[in-house]
């Protein structure tokens, strides 16, 4: 049997760097007033969250041209160990419109799936939520 486990919070520094360190995530948004949750490939560049979308997409279409807030979630998870982290951002989405900055994200993030991926979207966080599952005696 496993021994027991405690969550440590995260510093936003610390919750952005693990953020940093996975290649995948989720965006968290709502559709039709219910919750939705895509898969999406991302880099965290100066604390913000850095996707891309095909036009017709509903994170494109109806999630960054509302500005609608939105939460993005990854985590590096040991289901055997019951060890890990976990870190949910919470913030605004939005396009990015600047072309040089569209260019440089496009040179920077490469879209798992096959298609255009012609749009940039960035999440800035309002609020850094991390935790860990620790040891119990590791945790103080």
């Amino acid at each position: 049997m496993t021994a027991s486990r405690d969550l440590k919070e995260l510093s936003e520094t610390e919750a952005l760097r693990r953020l940093a360190s996975v290649p995948f995530g989720r965006v968290v948004f709502t559709r039709h007033a219910l919750p939705a949750v895509r898969p999406v490939n991302h880099l965290v560049v100066d604390g913000q969250v850095v996707i891309r979308s095909n036009p017709g997409t509903v994170l494109s279409r109806e999630v960054a041209p509302a500005a609608a807030v939105v939460a993005f979630e990854a985590d590096e998870l040991d289901p055997y160990e019951r060890l890990g982290w976990s870190v949910i951002v919470t913030g605004v989405a939005r396009l990015v419109e600047d072309p040089e900055e569209v260019a440089r994200f496009k040179e920077l993030l490469h879209p798992w799936v096959q298609g255009g991926m012609d749009q940039v979207i960035r999440i800035r966080p309002e609020f850094v939520n991390g935790f860990e599952l620790v040891p119990v005696d590791a945790a103080s």
